[in-house]
């Protein structure tokens, strides 16, 4: 099944059931007038919302031209936003190029941080940057939206918990975070709002694609029209989606609608050291700060540019057969 949020001029937006093939779409109000009120009563909800995806797919009932530029982010805003750090080779690049160890507990308890949820981007709509000095970069990601999840629950208990699923642009200001980081309470203005795909979809759509609690599809990340990354996400990851659900969970219970971030997804090399650019036959990068690091450990600088206004970025996954599953995620950088 697959969902999405049309504007309709609220916050909260529209539910609408999406055909597989992302080309049309039927209302939903009648089951559930938002994506956060199907959440709520998910096990009443879904049974219904699965009819109607049927009906949709047989062209069973009225439907109407879906356009992914309608739509907002699945949850235009969100009890809960948490992204974790599932890749560790992502850390360990960052903290080789400026000659730290990565901490031995890094590879048994995520990282996590808490972002804002009370607004995200359209995944069309433009990334305003105040400043370029903030240093602006894009983090492609998967992430989960999860159901009630009582404090303490199993690894197994959170992978039931997982609802549907989504990609990320995880926007970061890569300039600020150092002197957040240093006051030693996390990030805040570093990380302003992300964008979602058009469409969040159940596991069960991605059928063998979706094993072990991953997602393994590459992901596609496009910068200024030309590939950027093509990063495996169901490979090198230190934690899958469950492992980071029952982590959010281990000291309070988890609210139906929250998502929880995989974090900047990113691959090791064929030699098991860092990943060549799509250009040079490798899988590329999820953002530009892994591309900045590579180029500080081997040429003792970074080259490539944080993003500045008119640049553009496109994140999407495609199927074994090209078919694109969650929509694109496309955006430009303008001057706020």
């Amino acid at each position: 099944m697959k969902l999405a949020t049309l504007d309709n001029g609220t916050r909260d937006g529209k539910l609408v059931v999406v055909s597989e093939d992302l080309t049309r779409c039927c209302a939903a109000d009648n089951i559930a007038p938002t994506l956060q009120a199907a959440l709520d009563d998910w096990d009443t909800i879904a049974p219904r919302l699965e009819l109607l995806a049927t009906d949709v797919e047989h062209q069973a009932v009225p439907c109407e031209r879906f356009h992914e530029s309608e739509a907002l982010s699945p949850l235009p805003r969100a009890y809960q936003w948490a992204d974790g750090s599932a890749y560790i080779n992502h850390v360990e690049l960052v903290r080789k190029a400026r000659d730290a160890e990565v901490p031995e507990s890094f590879y048994h308890d995520p990282l996590m941080y808490q972002g804002g949820s009370d607004g995200f981007l359209a995944p069309r709509e433009d990334i305003p940057l105040g400043d370029t000095a903030w240093g602006c970069d894009m983090e492609g990601e998967v992430a989960c939206i999860t159901g009630d999840l009582p404090m303490g629950a199993s690894k197994e208990e959170a992978a039931g918990a997982i609802k549907l699923l989504m990609l990320v642009n995880d926007v970061s200001l890569r300039g600020l975070i150092p002197g957040e980081l240093a006051k030693g309470f996390g990030f805040f203005q570093s990380k302003p709002a992300s964008a979602f795909s058009p469409v969040a979809v159940t596991p069960d759509e991605l059928g063998d694609a979706w094993k072990d609690n991953l997602i393994h599809l590459p992901l596609m990340v496009d910068y200024n029209g030309e590939p950027f990354g093509r990063a495996e996400v169901g490979e090198d990851a230190t934690f899958d989606l469950a492992d980071l659900v029952a982590h959010v969970a281990k000291t309070r219970s988890v609210g139906a609608g929250s998502i929880i971030g995989s974090g900047t997804i990113s691959n090791k090399g064929e030699d098991g050291g860092p990943g060549k650019p799509v250009s040079e036959g490798g899988r590329g990068y999820s953002c530009i700060a892994e591309i900045r690091m590579i180029e500080t450990i081997y040429d003792g600088e970074a080259k490539t540019r944080f993003m500045v206004p008119g640049d553009t970025v496109r994140v999407e996954m495609r199927d074994k057969d090209n078919h694109s599953i969650f929509g694109a995620i496309e955006q430009k950088v303008v001057q706020a």
